[in-house]
């Protein structure tokens, strides 16, 4: 049954960091819906509504703190965790995810398990028994 499968929003513009994350996600059982720009990730959180939206900071056309800026502002989607996936480590950079709304923060090179584990944090297992 899929109606209980929950939906992540993976906002990244590096095709290979997509394949990355997109393939350890539904290897744990998640769906994943993806967006390669901050606009199409907007989009695609009010299409589809996801459990949680991973959003790269470094995209283009509205960068993830505009994005994230423009989703928690917006009624529908204000509740969906957003978590910022940055190749910024600095610690003004996780106050600025804090400060843009994004729930989690996580410092790119990410392991992949690192990513599941966060994602769990916020949502738990991907499919509810």
């Amino acid at each position: 049954m899929s109606d209980n499968q929950k939906t992540i929003l993976l906002v990244e513009d590096n095709e290979d960091n997509l394949v990355v994350y997109r393939t350890i996600l539904e290897h744990v059982g998640y769906r994943v819906v993806e967006a390669r720009d901050g606009e199409e990730g907007v989009a695609r959180a009010k299409e589809h509504m996801p459990d949680l939206i991973l959003m790269d900071i470094s995209i283009p056309k509205i960068d993830g703190w505009e994005a994230t800026q423009r989703l928690k502002a917006d009624n529908g989607t204000s509740k969906i965790p957003i978590i910022a996936l940055t190749a910024h480590a600095l610690e003004e950079d996780r106050q600025k995810a804090i400060q843009a709304g994004c729930d989690g923060y996580l410092a790119k090179p990410v392991e992949p398990r690192r990513v599941v584990q966060e994602v769990e944090r916020f949502v738990g297992p991907a499919r509810e028994e």
